[in-house]
């Protein structure tokens, strides 16, 4: 019954919260480019730099927050070429 209940819920959920996803006409590939995701990225090596020079003994640890940020990002990226692509 519980099970059920949920399966409705997140059911009607997504077929309210879907008309959100949908595009406008022309907003796909329109060739320009979103500052806000680069601004992000350099945003993070910058704080990362600064966190460096505030605490070099944390070196580490800020390294490998900003690779796995990073990498993260570009996964993103990636996963929405394969989707655009299928």
């Amino acid at each position: 019954m519980n099970s059920t209940r949920l399966f409705l819920l997140s059911l009607a959920l997504l077929a309210l919260v879907s008309p959100m996803f949908a595009q406008e006409a022309g907003a796909a590939g329109a060739g320009q480019i979103n500052w806000v995701k680069v601004a992000s990225v350099f945003a993070m090596a910058i704080a990362s730099a600064e966190g460096l020079a505030r605490n070099p003994v944390a070196a580490g640890s800020i390294r490998f927050a900003l690779i796995l940020g990073l990498a993260l990002i570009e996964s993103l990226a990636l996963y929405t070429l394969v989707i655009i692509l299928l």
